[in-house]
């Protein structure tokens, strides 16, 4: 990586914004008649977005649970082909892979991340501007710095569902009462038992929808009154299914289909919709096509509008997705999607779709679930017939699974009547067959891998592989550097550093910042070493190496170019 003072013309690009929120289905008004159960949400602001810009109708995230697919998002890269499908890990991705953002950076955007993370890596410093819950675009440099600034929301997780009545009313103080959801109306999909559990869970999915939505009004209203509509790009997506069971974990069109919501004024037709199959992970191409950028050879999404606003038409024939680890709990299969069935292989059948791991089995829909198998354990014991589930949800807590499942989304979208042994659909079964072969041929498929054995090709003996440190020179007052490690960025800072221990996290917040790889919380505001920001010439700066899944370099210290020169006896190397 090289650095120079050039800095690149940046006027004309769009300001991008994303908005994403955690554990939903495209359960919004806007999706009403186009997804089961929509006409449920009460979702205005979300709704006058859709209507400003483009619905899309078939986006699938790439995992059914959340840092694989927030990894395959920030990449641009299936999970399975860069190794970051086991949720959670920390990854060593090929050289070549990169959080997006790093090129919207090198093109003079201002990149922001409040806060969340989730990426499946350590984030690095050259991401992001601010990766903090004070990142703001407010607060670039200058008003004319294009931004790309992105807001994660937590009102939908599902640890949210299952809180208490008086944390969860605090939650959803936005919710008015008459928009409230009443569990007594509130009927579960056929999937789900119609019991008090699973009423009063949807019920309160929905109200976190509305409380999410409110919270997307807000952004939307800040953007306006800042005067930055008509030249902002607006993303709003979630990154995987609802957090009950045969939603999240599942490699299911319920845990995999997404609401996914894109409006650029005077670009993208407003009230427009887009009916191809997308993957979110062709996020991150659309991004930097839109930016006026070109899109990286190794990504694998492609990108779903030209520069203009205009979809691409056929961007995928299939959208692709896999699961893998969850906790503990062991797992593999592979999903495909096209625009009218869904077709997964499991890789161990002899599994249950619903094994135990530690912290689903603690929520209550999960517990539920486990109750209602064990009452009708209790019924067989004294020669009754099972009558507390359906056949249907008795498959989430079944001993084993199909090893194939297809099903017609378009005629069965609650996905009940598998398809995959009807000699009427054989060819349709062998076509989905090819599709998922040509796919783990075409990109590789790490999951195949024992994870230990992995773990051991990227760290041998268990030891991080550190960044090298930067090599810079100084000429003419410009800094540049060089680093030996592949695929490394080189940032830099005038913050000095701050002593060990320094960054007041209390310990739970530090566990989690650990575990979602948030960046280090050392007060210092890290450029990227590039032309759009180089270094001050006549001042003290501190340099450093970045790669994705290493430790960072050792700082290098550079002084201004008076005292290099003072130091080298006038001559400045």
């Amino acid at each position: 990586m090289t650095g120079s003072v050039t800095t690149p013309a940046a006027t004309g690009r769009p300001n991008i914004l994303w908005i994403s929120t955690h554990d939903i289905n495209p359960h919004l008004g806007a999706y009403a008649g186009v997804y089961p159960g929509a006409e449920h949400a009460r979702t205005p602001n979300l709704d006058r977005l859709a209507a400003e810009g483009m619905r899309f109708d078939k986006a699938f995230a790439a995992a059914p649970i959340c840092a694989p697919s927030r990894s395959a998002i920030m990449t641009g890269c299936f999970p399975t082909a860069i190794g970051t499908m086991h949720m959670r890990t920390k990854a060593v991705p090929p050289p070549q892979v990169r959080l997006f953002t790093e090129y919207l950076r090198e093109a003079g955007y201002y990149t922001t991340n409040n806060w969340f993370t989730d990426f499946q890596v350590p984030t690095p410093a050259s991401a992001f501007d601010d990766c903090s819950d004070t990142a703001h675009w407010r607060n670039r440099p200058t008003p004319d710095t294009p931004f790309f600034a992105a807001f994660h929301g937590m009102a939908t997780h599902e640890s949210q569902i299952y809180l208490d009545d008086e944390a969860f009313a605090q939650r959803t103080s936005h919710v008015h009462a008459e928009d409230r959801h009443d569990p007594a109306s509130t009927t579960p999909p056929p999937y789900h038992p119609d019991t008090g559990t699973f009423r009063r869970s949807w019920a309160r999915y929905h109200d976190l929808i509305s409380e999410m939505d409110h919270w997307v009004g807000e952004l939307l209203a800040q953007l306006d009154e800042d005067g930055l509509v008509e030249n902002t790009v607006v993303v709003f997506w979630s990154d995987h299914g609802l957090g009950m069971p045969r939603g999240k974990r599942w490699a299911t069109d319920s845990g995999l289909h997404e609401p996914l919501i894109v409006r650029w004024p005077g670009r993208v037709p407003p009230g427009s919709v887009n009916t191809e199959v997308v993957h979110l992970m062709d996020l991150a191409p659309t991004m930097l096509r839109l930016a006026g950028l070109d899109v990286p050879q190794h990504m694998h999404g492609t990108p779903l509008l030209e520069p203009g606003g205009r979809s691409v038409r056929s961007p995928n024939t299939y959208a692709f997705a896999a699961l893998d680890r969850m906790g503990e709990l062991e797992d593999r299969s592979r999903s495909a999607r096209d625009a009218r069935y869904r077709y997964t292989r499991h890789h161990h059948p002899d599994r249950s779709p619903m094994q135990h791991c530690d912290y689903p089995d603690r929520l209550h829909t999960w517990r539920e679930m486990r109750r209602l198998a064990a009452g009708e354990a209790q019924q067989l014991a004294q020669g009754l017939p099972r009558s507390l589930l359906t056949p249907l949800q008795r498959r989430l807590v079944a001993p084993a699974k199909p090893a194939e499942e297809l099903y017609d989304l378009v005629e069965d979208p609650y996905e009940q009547h598998n398809l995959a042994g009807d000699p009427r659909h054989a060819e349709t079964v062998a076509r989905f067959r090819d599709a998922v072969d040509r796919w783990l041929r075409t990109y590789g498929d790490l999951g195949e891998l024992a994870e230990d054995d992995l773990l051991a090709s990227w760290r041998p003996g268990g030891g991080w592989p550190v960044t090298a440190a930067p090599q810079f020179d100084q000429d003419a007052g410009a800094v540049s550097a060089t680093c030996a490690t592949q695929g490394a960025q080189v940032v830099w800072t005038t913050d000095r550093p701050q002593p060990a221990g320094d960054g007041g996290e209390a310990a739970g917040a530090a566990g989690l910042a650990d575990a979602i790889g948030s960046p280090a919380p050392d007060r210092r505001h890290w450029h990227l070493l590039c032309p759009a920001t180089p270094p001050p010439p006549d001042t003290r700066v501190w340099v450093k190496a970045c790669r994705l899944g290493y430790r960072d370099s050792r700082e290098v210290e550079v002084l201004p170019r008076a005292a290099r020169a003072a130091r080298a006896g006038g001559a400045i190397r």
